[in-house]
């Protein structure tokens, strides 16, 4: 399995439409290309700050999604629509991960 741990930072004053955005509207189109979102969280000491947890079968799996993603006229739609006074997200972060066997003590 390979993981994702994305970060993102919304623009001031951004971060509830961001949160939205992807709630009503990201999330279904990455459940369309396989981008399977585990959890999701905020960050207390950064009121600007949200993280999400991926998870995809393979590298491949996680790439040829994300290459769909960002092709997908619907997403580029919407991101359009909801940047109109400009972008939501001002940097994003992204850490993946592949699952290793693991026993405490070693």
């Amino acid at each position: 399995m390979i993981y994702e741990f994305k970060t993102y930072r919304a623009a001031p004053g951004a971060l509830d439409k961001l949160k939205q955005r992807f709630a009503d509207q990201t999330l279904p189109i990455f459940e369309r290309h396989g981008i399977e979102v585990l959890h999701c969280w905020s960050n207390t000491g950064q009121p600007d700050v949200f993280h999400y947890l991926t998870r995809f079968q393979s590298e491949d799996a996680r790439k040829n999604a994300w290459a769909a993603f960002g092709a997908d006229v619907e997403w580029k739609t919407i991101k359009a629509a909801s940047e109109t006074n400009g972008p939501l997200l001002v940097e994003q972060n992204t850490h993946v991960m592949a699952a290793e066997p693991f026993s405490p003590g070693e």
